[in-house]
């Protein structure tokens, strides 16, 4: 068995439901040394305060608070505060194995850690969107991190294909048919055969808006005409793809400024026109 965590380290875990992501783990660590151990998940580690020594294989690595750090799967390691700080605040992500391709385990191990402040950026919002997850936004931001990750495991300079127009008008169309459903850019890319980053950058060139804004904005006009005939806000946030009514009640008031129970509440005064400055009701 493993030592177990002193009182002055403290641990929060969860799974969302996203796909690819096994868990999410917030932690502070002090006075204590993780064991030599694996994972069957690639790890990416961002560390908020302190800075982590870690040995990966035969490697010996470290991370600070502007780094950014990719463990590999099946690769022993351990972890442990730097002596200068005693202790450290991370953020893990732990990914499904293919989240990177398998020969790329290698080249984690030698260049484990990088000096990124765009793609550590990327992955701190990550974690934010995680406490109340929207599939659709995890999974461009997640395939984006994926992609960065690539090119610098790869260690050359990124061949990014140029946007075409004509897939981002048949993305449409595939999100036009799924606005409803539980719908991803895995699925849209296999049958676009392109990639979820060249979707997204195809999408968001031609339209001015990414695939995930673009659903939810047709998602809260569809809840709009069934809100005006009467359909519960519960049942219209299942009704149109929503995971829950909290989740629908977000993306509606700031779309459109109220509440849908407001919203339903106020067809209740039509046809009367709002009160203007100095006039009447007309």
């Amino acid at each position: 068995m493993s030592e177990p965590l002193p009182e002055s380290c403290r641990v929060v875990a969860w799974r969302p439901t996203v796909a690819g992501i096994a868990e999410v783990f917030h932690a502070r660590i002090a006075d204590y040394r993780y064991p030599t151990h694996s994972h069957a998940t690639w790890t990416v580690l961002i560390v908020d305060h302190g800075a982590i020594r870690y040995d990966l294989d035969t490697r010996h690595h470290g991370a600070v608070a502007d780094t950014v750090s990719i463990l590999p799967p099946d690769v022993v390691h351990n972890g442990y505060p730097a002596e200068r700080f005693g202790s450290f605040r991370k953020r893990n992500l732990y990914l499904d194995s293919g989240f990177l391709p398998y020969e790329l385990v290698g080249r984690a191990v030698d260049a484990s850690t990088f000096q990124d402040g765009r793609l550590r950026a990327a992955i701190s919002a990550l974690h934010d969107r995680l406490i109340a997850p929207d599939s659709l936004d995890v999974e461009t931001r997640l395939a984006l991190i994926a992609e960065t990750f690539q090119h610098r495991l790869q260690r050359r300079p990124p061949s990014i294909r140029e946007p075409e127009p004509t897939i981002a008008d048949q993305l449409r169309q595939y999100l036009d048919g799924h606005v409803a459903a539980s719908v991803t850019l895995n699925d849209a890319a296999r049958s676009l055969q392109r990639s979820v980053p060249h979707l997204v950058r195809s999408f968001t060139k031609r339209y001015g808006i990414s695939p995930h804004a673009y659903v939810v904005a047709k998602r809260i006009e569809a809840a709009r005409g069934l809100l005006l005939q009467g359909m519960p806000a519960a049942r219209v946030a299942t009704e149109i793809g929503f995971h829950d009514q909290a989740h629908f009640t977000r993306h509606f008031k700031r779309h459109v400024s109220v509440t849908p129970a407001r919203y339903a509440a106020s067809a209740d005064g039509a046809p009367q026109r709002m009160r203007r400055p100095g006039h009447g009701y007309g």
